[in-house]
This record gives structure tokens, C-alpha cells and sequence, in this order.
């Protein structure tokens, strides 16, 4: 019997995907976001063994108050447990329950992706984030490069499955105007992207890192506020019509 590490669940997520969702937390994850707000999700080893068959006989308590919503896995980093997400997310399916993951994609190998693929064959949406255009920036900010992320994003395009774009703007490391114009104009050329989130930065994780005994990385950068978000998704979605006027004029 497959099992997976879970860090934890949480039954009534809004943020999460369409709905109201049942949150599974994957424990472990590759990265290192200097902006994470889940760190003790980060060790492999941490977390409690599960079967996917516990984890939807968690889901059935809640079901009532689930149904305009479904499960969403998230982390850590789900793909890196990618054949019990596929267990997961089969059973889910099977149960007519809407499925959406929630990933950053540093675990994707486009040289060996077939277990992915095994779970994206049971997922209705991906939450996927792309936290910086620029792959030098991306690799300061998260640890690697952003270029398993895009391929990761164009592969769902192929497999035609809906995506939702998530970008976290963090001034003075991700607010660039022409990064998030670059941004727009890639985003413009995926055929699946149904759907853009641009979150602002916050530092409400803090006592997370003072609790484990971790230097919190961005120190006293500051939260963004809501009018720097709005301009932000501007730039982007500008971006966006440039590309699409561009690929128009080809």
C-alpha cells in the first residue's frame, strides 16, 4: 500500500483552488523561498505517514460543506511525492471530487516525467507558481533556477490542462516593472492559463521561523500593500496583452 508524508490538513480552504477546499499539506519540499510562510514543511523526513484512503475518509466529514470545492494538494512540494499524489488524486477522482494542485514545480524533469504525468492525468487544475521571470533571480530568491517551472507550465499546455498562475510581489526582489511586464508577455503564450493571482508579500511567518530557530531571510522587508498588488497585476496583465498583440501580428 502506497503511503504518503503529510505535514498536515486543513478542511476549509477558500484561497486554495475554486470552492471551498480540503488542503492536503505534503511534507518536504526542495526550495528554499526566501518568503516562505511554511517552513516546517520543508524536511522529507518530517510529517506522519498517510494512506490516501485516511485521507478521504477526512475529506467525507467535511463533504457536506465541500461541494462547490474538492481537494487541493499543496506543500511542501506535492510533485515530490508524485506516485501517491497520483494515488490521491485517482481515488478522488474516482469519488467525483474536483482536484487542484498547488506546486512551485522544482521537482519537474522533463526528461523523466512519467509519474507526473501519472497524477496529472487524475488533476482537474494546477495552482502553479512562478516566482520570478528572470531564471538568475529566480535561483536567488528560491535556490534554482525558474527553468523546470516554465517548462513545467508549458507541458500542461500540451496535456491541456487548466492553469492558474500565482506570483507573489515582494518589493525590491519581485516588483520590477519590466520583470513583471517579461512575466506578462510569457504568460501570454500558454493556451491553458485560465487564471492570474498576485499576492502580496507578507511577513506574518515570522514567529513560524523564530520557532524553529531559523533567520527569517528577507529581515525587516516590508509587507506590500494592496495598491502596490493592483499595479503590479497591471503591469503583468499589460504584459500579457502585449504578447497576445504580438503573437497576433506574427
Amino acid at each position: 500500500m502506497i503511503t504518503g508524508r503529510i505535514h498536515s490538513t486543513e478542511s476549509f480552504g477558500t484561497v486554495d483552488g475554486p470552492g471551498v477546499r480540503f488542503v492536503v499539506f505534503f511534507q518536504g519540499c526542495p526550495l528554499r523561498c526566501k518568503y516562505c510562510h511554511n517552513p516546517d514543511t520543508w524536511d522529507f523526513s518530517g510529517g506522519s505517514e498517510r494512506t490516501a484512503e485516511e485521507i478521504l475518509k477526512e475529506y467525507d466529514s467535511y463533504k457536506e460543506f465541500l461541494k462547490s470545492g474538492g481537494i487541493t494538494a499543496t506543500g511542501g512540494e506535492p510533485l515530490a511525492q508524485a506516485e501517491f499524489l497520483a494515488e490521491l488524486f485517482s481515488l478522488a477522482k474516482s469519488r467525483g471530487i474536483h482536484t487542484c494542485l498547488d506546486t512551485s514545480a522544482g521537482v519537474y524533469d522533463t526528461n523523466r516525467h512519467e509519474i507526473i504525468d501519472k497524477a496529472l492525468k487524475y488533476t482537474d487544475l494546477v495552482m502553479l507558481d512562478i516566482k520570478h521571470i528572470d531564471s538568475a533571480a529566480h535561483k536567488e530568491l528560491t535556490g534554482i533556477g525558474n527553468e523546470r517551472v516554465l517548462a513545467f507550465a508549458e507541458h500542461l499546455c500540451e496535456l491541456g490542462i487548466p492553469l492558474w498562475v500565482r506570483h507573489v510581489v515582494v518589493p525590491g526582489i519581485t516588483d520590477g516593472e519590466d520583470e513583471l511586464f517579461r512575466l506578462g508577455e510569457y504568460l501570454s503564450g500558454l493556451s491553458s492559463l485560465k487564471a492570474l493571482d498576485v499576492l502580496p508579500y507578507h511577513d506574518m511567518a515570522k514567529p513560524k521561523y523564530e520557532q524553529l530557530g531559523i533567520d527569517y531571510p528577507l529581515g525587516s522587508t516590508p509587507p506590500l500593500t494592496k495598491e502596490e498588488a493592483v499595479r503590479a497585476k497591471e503591469t503583468i496583465i499589460n504584459g500579457i496583452k502585449a504578447g497576445l498583440k504580438n503573437r497576433k501580428n506574427l
